[in-house]
């Protein structure tokens, strides 16, 4: 048994389960701000039977219950408890019910009568299941009769009903009414707007009347008749003093503690019928108005003194006390705990085979070069993650069958190759869904209380599962023409924001991405660069944003390309993309081969680079035209285009140098491959490269992308020193400890919270 529900309502409720038998393992708790568990070493009599071992109850203290509890907490939760009560707290619901394992009885003790806990529920949820995953172990906790005949049918039908009481029903004898006010209590009046406007009525309606305002304050006011919060033995004895309590609510469905309290102390109380206290009193009780004149009338006459008045009321109001003594509550929370633990037993006893957990690598357009190879690697380090903690996952990379091949060639041929056997391939097309047809998906899935909020939205398909066979999607990049349904919960992996820095990016363009990114249960980044920009940029939490580190492939397996001596060219790796810097770039060649004698020739390999001359993309229309009238150019520049994997290696360890004058980016993992051949790098400062040169110690030479002269000087300075510099590249073992098998960890510990 396991309380995280409000302070006062859990007084009546330890009480009640330890009447029912309820002892071990019973931690009470606050909601939200005393959110301490109590420690075993603590003298209550609830703590008399704990069982939890000293370093679990650690892991439960040191956790934010009321925030995003970790799957280390909830494991430990789950060792201990069978039974969870708890209040409606967005962040904790979709929490336990992503992984709480036993029942959970969310209590319910009223709400105003324009909203239901269902509407709250999906509200939470922006539309997705939550509680209903939990199925026949979420129950409705109704603190009072007919709470529930407004919510949703699944909702009726997982009420259990737990009336709510007071441990101790005895009307005192102390009450004097010596000082002449009206006790009004009403908490949060400047924070909360629907007790700003009780308070405004207040107001209004006794203007003149004296009075004193109780309730926990959590904004200052400077309202003179505002008490503040005060402490308990305080409280009891503002009943005990003031003359008489006011109580406005005519709410059908919600009710507080104080009428209550102030009819326990002997206090005469005066409210407004057609509330949960008119219904409770079974009569029309004297201290019942039926408007605010008559409310004023007897405040009136009681303030000055009519002793018969007061009399008369604190006379008949205990009869709103019977329904909340303990002894008449016992049979109810009796036959609805033993209901709720009876179901539970029952599922425990039939569910399913367990199912190993099932992950979808997304690559979401046709990617190659790096972004690729980051995706295989990721792939690996999610499958290498799960198996090293015990809890392994099947992993599953999926990627667009909708690419031209070149003749001769599969996809398969592009995509799979070098990708380890217990990594399964799949292809997938994108199908785009309108508004409506979003919906419908949706509701087939369980999801009825979504409504789409945007024109469109991406699936993929696979021509079998439609990737619904698995349990968690990672997209690698936030490149969607739309956001993603989330038909399927989904972490995505930004490498930049490089279009924020791109003029050539039109504004807005970028509009999809930036709302699949926000509706993703994590983003992941590589670099504090990104970080940043995934904050100020695309406007996410920084609790949804984590860093992990930049993934490398194994060394091991660069070490066997066979290594020749340096030769006389340096690599630039490149595609087409518009951030690559192309026209600065060849400028800088054109320098540093016209004035500047440059001996090395420049050998260009990438994603589509033998189209980087011949009218590849519109940015790049004048370059034709640039190399053609310059014939040193011409003869010094060799277009490879894109090459396998092992004759990349290949090319790229017997080059002198590699060249990388990108103007801003996420940084490239081509410089970490060249460093494992043994080949230094000149590459453009930027942030995220600066961030990878600290990292992997690969001792950058920098140069300045933006001005064509300083790079031309620089490749000339390679070409002269590469050799010496050969010496300050990392060893292989400082290389290795980057790879997958190192960092798989990192990336499991956050793909295991999201499952």
């Amino acid at each position: 048994m396991w309380l995280l529900n409000h302070t006062t309502a859990r007084r009546f409720e330890v009480d009640m389960l330890k009447r029912i038998g309820f002892r071990e393992n019973f931690l009470p708790k606050s909601f939200p701000q005393d959110i301490h568990f109590r420690s075993a070493s603590i003298d209550f009599s609830e703590d008399a039977t704990l069982s939890i071992p000293a370093s679990d109850l650690a892991v439960l203290n040191e956790t934010n219950w009321y925030s995003e509890p970790s799957r280390d907490a909830w494991d430990t939760a789950n060792r201990h408890f069978d039974l969870l009560f708890f209040m409606m707290w967005p962040p904790l619901l979709r929490s336990l019910s992503d992984h709480f394992r036993g029942a959970a009885i969310m209590r319910a003790y009223g709400l105003s009568k324009d909203t239901s806990y269902s509407a709250l529920i999906s509200e939470a949820a922006g539309g997705l299941r939550t509680a209903e995953n939990m199925g026949r172990r979420f129950w409705l906790g109704t603190a009072y009769d007919r709470l529930a005949e407004l919510e949703s049918p699944w909702l009726q039908k997982r009420e259990v009903y737990l009336p709510l009481g007071l441990q101790d029903c005895r009307v005192s004898d102390c009450w004097t009414g010596k000082d002449a006010k009206i006790y009004f209590v009403c908490p949060d009046i400047e924070g909360n707007s629907y007790y700003t406007g009780i308070y405004r009525e207040f107001k209004k309606q006794f203007a003149g009347f004296p009075y004193a305002v109780g309730g926990d304050q959590g904004l200052a006011t400077t309202d003179p008749h505002v008490l503040g919060f005060v402490p308990e033995e305080q409280h009891q004895e503002n009943m005990r003093k003031f003359r008489v309590m006011f109580y406005p609510s005519r709410e059908p469905n919600q009710i507080h503690y104080h009428p209550f309290e102030a009819i326990r102390a002997g206090m005469p109380l005066v409210f407004m019928s057609g509330g949960m206290l008119d219904r409770r009193g079974d009569c029309a009780l004297p201290g019942c108005c039926r408007d605010y004149d008559q409310a004023r009338d007897k405040i009136r006459r009681i303030l000055a003194g009519d002793r018969k008045l007061s009399e008369d009321i604190r006379a008949s109001q205990p009869i709103l006390l019977e329904k909340l003594c303990p002894k008449a509550l016992e049979p109810p929370w009796k036959t609805g705990l033993d209901c709720v633990l009876t179901e539970l037993d029952s599922l425990r006893k039939h569910q399913p085979p367990f199912r190993r957990h099932r992950v979808a690598i997304i690559v979401p357009v046709p990617y190659r070069g790096g972004t690729l190879r980051s995706a295989k690697l990721l792939a690996e380090a999610v499958s290498t993650g799960s198996r090293e903690s015990g809890e392994e996952v099947e992993v599953v990379l999926a990627y667009n069958s909708q690419v031209g091949d070149t003749p001769g060639e599969t996809v398969g041929d592009k995509w799979e190759a070098g990708l380890p056997s217990f990594i399964a391939p799949r292809t997938i097309r994108w199908e785009r869904l309108g508004a409506q047809s979003a919906l419908r998906a949706m509701k087939y899935a369980g999801h009825t209380n979504w409504t789409p909020a945007e024109p469109a939205y991406m699936v993929p398909d696979d021509r079998t599962h439609n990737l619904l066979d698995c349990d968690l999607w990672m997209v690698v990049s936030d490149r969607l023409e739309a956001p993603l349904l989330p038909i399927r919960p989904y972490v995505m992996i930004v490498f930049d924001y490089v279009q924020r820095y791109n003029s050539q990016f039109p504004s807005g363009a970028d509009t999809s991405f930036l709302a699949a990114a926000r509706s993703a249960k994590k983003v992941l980044v590589t670099t504090r660069f990104t970080e940043l920009d995934a904050i100020a940029y695309a406007g996410l939490s920084g609790e949804k944003v984590i860093r992990v580190p930049m993934l490398v492939p194994h060394v091991e397996s660069w070490k066997q390309v066979p290594v020749a001596a340096p030769d006389s060219y340096f690599l630039w790796t490149t595609n087409l993309a518009s951030h690559k810097n192309h026209c600065n770039a060849l400028c800088a060649l054109d320098e540093y081969y016209r004035l500047l004698d440059g001996k090395f020739d420049c050998c260009v390999t990438g994603v589509e680079t033998d189209r980087l001359l011949n009218g590849g993309s519109p940015h790049l229309d004048s370059l034709r035209h640039f190399v053609a009238s310059r014939p040193e150019l011409t003869g010094k520049l060799r277009i490879l285009g894109e090459l396998p994997d092992n004759l990349y290696q290949m090319k790229l360890s017997a080059a002198s140098f590699l060249w990388h004058p990108a103007s801003i980016d996420n940084g490239t993992l081509a410089v970490v491959e060249a460093a494992a051949l043994g080949v230094p790098a000149l590459s453009s400062r930027y942030p995220a490269m600066e961030e990878m040169n600290e990292q992997f110690k690969l001792h950058l030479t920098w140069m300045e992308s933006s001005q064509p002269s300083d790079m031309a000087n620089r490749l000339k300075w390679m070409e002269e020193h590469a050799c010496q510099i050969r010496a300050e590249l990392p060893t292989a073992e400082e290389l290795a400890a980057q790879t997958v098998m190192r960092n798989a960890a990192a990336y499991w510990s956050v793909i295991r919270e999201c499952l």
